[in-house]
């Protein structure tokens, strides 16, 4: 049963738990007591237990009296009773004697102890005393306890280890305390934000309420906004357009607050034209006609200051026509529409001064280029004439090594890409010898560069105006310029017998043609056929000074054959079969206008000027032949000499090529026939 009651109660989780000491209904020890923790006490013999048994809490006992021995408990015993009286006290309790019977019974003859009851004698038989007396046993559990004690005091979690930890434990505490500190003013504080909180959340109900009536308004005066702002724009004039039409720069702003005002002087009109007139046109018409008035005024200022402008100096006319009048456009048609007479004016001031600044320029560009060096043919360098007798002559210096008759590279350009326009600073300072058609090229080139860039800014800045009307200040403007290019023209062309290089121009002139055609601009046209009213005739009067050296070269052949032999370079006393010089430069000569000639129509006169120096030619050549007695060395010569005239040509293409090419076949092979 001891056993039993020593396993019970020896379990720390079957202990009640502890109150805290300042609950405890005992007397608290000094400072230098601690509580005693169930968890680190060293584990007790079977003795000690049973001790520890007798001494706790019946189960008769109530709460109170267990908490008041088990803070006993852990208690150091040195100032409490002694173990002894401890003991007797429990073992002759009133709960072991019977109310009948005395508590102390004391033995006669020992002396000693009490006597036990016969109702108890079955428990304290039970009790085992290590066959010890029970006083000496009493003893043994006494030395127990005070070893315990002493162990409480010195060992882990005792007394000295109380003190060596008291400073932590005072700094933990002051942490508590603190923390409590903290926390009680976070508990403050979230108090007032729950306060405060609410406070807000009110504060936005009432805003949502207001917004939604806010929104409610804003929505009826958008309503009305939306039936009235029709009427209202109608017979207003905002601030800021008056202030911009009358202060700000000219520009593209400008020119958008310009459009604005139109926009509001149409609605006006249109609404004075109803019955029902509202009040306010009354106020709003002379403010409007006077801000267009300040509107034309200074339009008009605009384009004449940009007009001067074209007067200076050195000036890019086409950059002034792309910033200043392409840019603003809709001035020149807003000018048109409030005040016609001055629009035209301005339009004439315009065509006044491109017509000077195009003449002005053009003057000096053509000066330039006739400082340019030229080989120059005259009459010496005909077909007809010897060798001996040519005397060609260049600006400044001999051409005896320029070859006339001989085309070369002087067709590339007509080939694309064509050679941009050379500039009047570098034709005063170059120095080459150029043919005939180099400075007609460059000349013309920039002429139509410029007209076609001044037409297409006539044709879009005075949109207002017909075609016949912008037709019309073209011609103006470029009159005196096409006078002059016709002019420079044909100073190259007079006393130059170059016959390609006439041919050449006239080539160059038809691809400017087409290309007018190209960039759509009709208004060249005039000119351009002018300049082929210069060219063809002098084409015809070089092919006729040709056909006439022919001619006169073949009288001089006529009962003379001294004279033919001569003109061969040959000797008196040889007849050679060899190929006539002349034979050579008429094939050289062919060669180049067929080659510039290859898609030329029926209509254009190379065709009869080649038949006629073909029949010219044939005519010399039999009577050249007529010189030789022998009939075969006669045939044999006109076969060489029709044959390097085939040879020559052969390269050539188009239907005029084919038929000269035929014909001296023709006359080819009746040479070899009758041979």
């Amino acid at each position: 049963m001891w056993k039993e009651r020593l396993s019970g109660y020896s379990t720390p989780s079957t202990l009640p738990p502890s109150r805290p000491r300042s609950q405890s209904p005992a007397p608290r020890a000094g400072p230098h007591l601690a509580p005693w923790d169930a968890s680190r006490r060293p584990n007790l013999s079977p003795r000690s237990s049973s001790l520890s048994l007798i001494l706790s809490a019946g189960p008769q006992q109530s709460a109170g009296e267990s908490g008041t021995r088990e803070s006993s408990r852990f208690s150091l015993p040195g100032k409490g009773p002694d173990p002894l009286e401890i003991l007797e006290r429990i073992l002759y309790s009133s709960e072991c004697v019977p109310r009948s019977t005395p508590k102390h019974v004391v033995d006669a003859e020992t002396g000693v102890g009490p006597v036990i009851l016969s109702r108890d004698a079955e428990v304290i038989g039970s009790i085992d005393f290590r066959g010890q007396s029970l006083r000496a046993f009493a003893e043994a559990i006494a030395e127990e306890s005070q070893l315990l004690k002493d162990e409480n005091l010195s060992g882990p979690g005792g007394f000295a280890e109380y003190e060596r930890e008291k400073d932590h434990f005072e700094d933990l505490r002051s942490s508590i305390a603190g923390c409590d500190n903290v926390l009680c003013s976070v508990e403050q504080y979230l108090s007032s934000f729950q306060t405060d909180l609410a406070t807000v959340s009110a504060e936005i109900e009432k805003l949502q309420t207001r917004s939604t009536a806010l929104n409610q308004r804003l929505r009826n005066r958008q309503a009305v906004e939306d039936l009235l702002a029709p009427a209202v724009d109608q017979v207003s004039i905002p601030p800021a357009l008056v202030r911009r039409i009358c202060e700000d720069p000219v520009d593209r702003e400008w020119v958008l607050a310009l459009a604005e005002l139109e926009r509001r002087s149409e609605a006006v009109e249109r609404a004075s034209q109803n019955e029902r007139q509202p009040r306010a046109l009354a106020d709003v018409k002379p403010i409007l006609s006077d801000l267009t008035d300040k509107a034309v005024e200074r339009v008009r200022d605009h384009l004449v200051a940009q007009v001067k402008s074209l007067r200076s100096p050195n000036v890019n006319a086409q950059i002034i026509q792309q910033k200043a009048f392409l840019s603003v456009k809709e001035l020149y048609r807003f000018l048109a529409r409030r005040h016609a007479k001055l629009s035209e004016e301005i339009g004439q001031a315009y065509i006044y001064t491109m017509r000077w600044y195009h003449l002005n320029h053009f003057t000096r560009y053509s000066q330039a280029l006739e400082r340019l060096k030229l080989h120059v043919l005259e009459k010496h360098d005909m077909l007809g004439q010897s060798d001996s007798s040519r005397k060609a002559t260049s600006a400044k210096e001999s051409a005896a090594s320029y070859d006339a008759f001989n085309l070369g590279t002087r067709k590339a350009l007509l080939r694309p890409p064509s050679p941009a326009a050379l500039t009047s600073y570098l034709a005063e300072e170059n120095s080459s010898t150029h043919s005939l058609e180099v400075p007609f090229y460059h000349f013309n080139l920039a002429l139509i560069d410029n007209a076609t860039t001044e037409y297409s800014f006539l044709m879009e800045f005075f949109s207002p105006h017909s075609f016949h009307n912008v037709s019309r200040k073209f011609a103006q403007i470029f009159e005196p310029t096409f006078q002059l290019g016709h002019r420079f023209s044909r100073q190259l062309i007079e006393g130059n017998f170059d016959c390609l290089g006439l041919l050449l121009c006239v080539r160059l002139n038809q691809s400017f043609a087409f290309e007018m055609q190209r960039r759509k601009v009709p208004s060249l046209d005039s000119y351009i056929n002018g300049t082929n009213m210069l060219l063809w005739p002098r084409f015809q009067i070089i092919i006729d000074a040709h056909c006439e050296s022919i001619r006169k070269a073949t009288g001089a052949l006529s009962g003379r054959a001294t004279t033919a032999l001569s003109l061969m370079g040959g000797d008196s006393s040889k007849q050679s079969t060899a190929p006539h010089p002349l034979t050579q430069k008429l094939g050289q000569l062919m060669q180049g206008i067929l080659a510039l000639s290859g898609e030329a129509g029926d209509d254009e006169p190379v065709s009869s000027s080649l038949r006629r120096l073909r029949t010219d030619f044939d005519a010399f050549l039999r009577k050249f032949s007529k010189s030789i007695s022998d009939a075969r060395k006669r045939q044999r010569c006109l076969f060489n000499n029709y044959s390097l005239i085939v040879t020559i040509i052969s390269d050539t293409h188009g239907k005029l090529a084919d038929e000269q090419k035929a014909h001296f076949e023709k006359l080819k092979g009746e040479a070899t026939t009758t041979a």
